[in-house]
């Protein structure tokens, strides 16, 4: 759709003066046009100019079938006919039982019992109040405290952003729930100890919960919430035996131990759950994004029997809840979505195909600007540096001039839509639709080495 130029200057002015962002800033529209995109198919986005974008991102790590899929629309469609709205408040729905007893066949272990939001900090949050009151309901009402990564992002809710590792984000909003710790992440091309051994350094971060554990107290730490890829920092994968050694760790000092799979859940690392990528069982998944590929609003806490069985007692419940949670419409595009997945086998190709991609951007690594190429499956970083021998990174102001001042706009500018993060050190993430191929693999390397290379001569 190409507005005139009349409807294009109506539009702009309606989001300037009514529309509030998140994460935005807005001062930076006072000069310039908010871009609106207003079409999708395929692995592509276009804005209300006519213009064509590689949706390198998939939304926000999202769209995992791809844009345009009729089916889940009709999907929707046929649902919110049927029933359009029905709380899991002492009742239930039937897609939305069906779509539990699916999700519990895919997680691993008995991992069995599925608690329904409406996205994916609100799935963090549910887990933490289940560990709180699933300890209380067990005699141990002094484990309430969480342990998580630094520069790990785990949600805008008040207790999610506690969680949450990055102090920039929070430092406005304080206080916030008191009771979080923040220990080294699995960032290997920066590791602080063992940077020479990449299994030495996977004991050592492992080793950090416990100690974290010990110094807290272990009748005070109630649960471990760790992405199985940390997504802000850029694309940290965990090293080999990382999560192993982390669940004996829980095991030994009755942590429970939260695999949060916001982003890394359904197919994005070529598995349902990532949990079984890396060959562990948490006592809880947290999820949401790919389950319904951003075609209606759906996340879930995903729980053990063991932490089910004291909610079962007598006249206990989970004094928790959310209105929206487990929306009819949203639980039957999200079986719709996995019927996609299944069919056309998108987990099969993200692991096909994923040596192609990391290939075709490991390519970049001979600009002097690109220190490393890190991911797995569909979800990659790629971190920038000053110094590609020492590993400099960039000042605040050189990141802010680079990120902001150039490399997002360049980027869209150059008809790709991904992400320029300064979570950490300056990184460009990508997470393209699980229908993606070579083609798309290539078009987004061009443009990346097209843009990074006259990045480096401002640098």
């Amino acid at each position: 759709m190409t507005l005139s130029h009349e409807d294009y200057s109506r539009q702009q002015k309606a989001a300037k003066e009514h529309l509030w962002m998140h994460f935005s800033r807005h001062g930076s529209y006072e000069e310039n046009d908010i871009p609106v995109i207003v079409k999708g198919e395929g692995a592509y986005i276009w804005d209300n100019k006519g213009k064509r974008y590689l949706d390198a991102l998939a939304g926000l790590f999202v769209v995992q079938a791809g844009h345009g899929r009729e089916e889940l629309a009709a999907a929707a469609y046929k649902q919110a006919k049927e029933l359009s709205f029905f709380p899991l408040w002492t009742f239930a729905h039937p897609t939305a039982i069906e779509l539990a007893e699916r999700l519990a066949a895919y997680a691993p272990g008995d991992l069995n019992r599925v608690f329904f939001t409406t996205g994916g900090g609100e799935a963090v949050e549910t887990a933490w109040k289940a560990a709180k009151q699933y300890f209380k309901l067990t005699g141990k009402p002094l484990k309430t405290k969480v342990i998580s990564r630094q520069i790990a992002y785990h949600g805008t809710t008040h207790g999610a952003l506690s969680i949450t590792g990055i102090p920039a984000l929070k430092q406005m909003f304080e206080p916030l729930v008191p009771s979080t710790v923040h220990v080294a992440n699995t960032n290997f091309y920066r590791a602080p100890e063992h940077g020479d051994d990449i299994d030495a350094f996977s004991m050592w971060a492992a080793d950090q919960i416990e100690l974290a554990i010990m110094a807290e107290g272990a009748d005070t730490v109630a649960a471990v919430f760790l992405e199985p890829v940390q997504n802000a920092g850029g694309c940290f994968p965990p090293p080999p035996g990382y999560f192993q050694r982390v669940r004996e760790i829980c095991d030994r000092h009755d942590v429970l131990l939260v695999s949060d799979e916001v982003i890394c859940a359904f197919g994005r690392l070529g598995e349902m759950f990532a949990a079984n990528r890396y060959g562990f069982v948490p006592d809880m998944i947290t999820c949401a994004k790919g389950l319904t590929s951003g075609y209606s609003p759906l996340g879930a806490m995903i729980a053990s029997d063991r932490i089910m069985e004291p909610f079962l007692q007598g006249h206990t419940s989970f004094a928790h809840g959310y209105t929206f949670g487990g929306h009819p419409v949203s639980t039957a595009v999200a079986m719709a979505n996995l019927d996609i997945f299944e069919r056309e086998k998108l987990n099969e190709h993200v692991r096909d195909t994923e040596g192609d991609f990391r290939a075709t951007l490991e390519k970049l690594r001979d600009l002097d600007i690109v220190g490393d190429v890190r991911g797995d499956g569909f979800f990659y970083g790629i971190e920038l540096v000053k110094d590609k021998t020492t590993k400099e990174s960039f000042s605040d102001a050189e990141s802010e001039m680079l990120l902001r001042g150039f490399l997002s706009k360049a980027l869209f500018a150059n008809g790709l839509y991904c992400r320029a993060d300064d979570r950490g050190d300056p990184v460009i993430q990508l997470s393209p639709p699980l229908i993606a191929d070579q083609s798309h693999f290539d078009e987004i390397e061009q443009i990346l080495r097209s843009v990074l290379t006259e990045a480096q001569s401002l640098i």
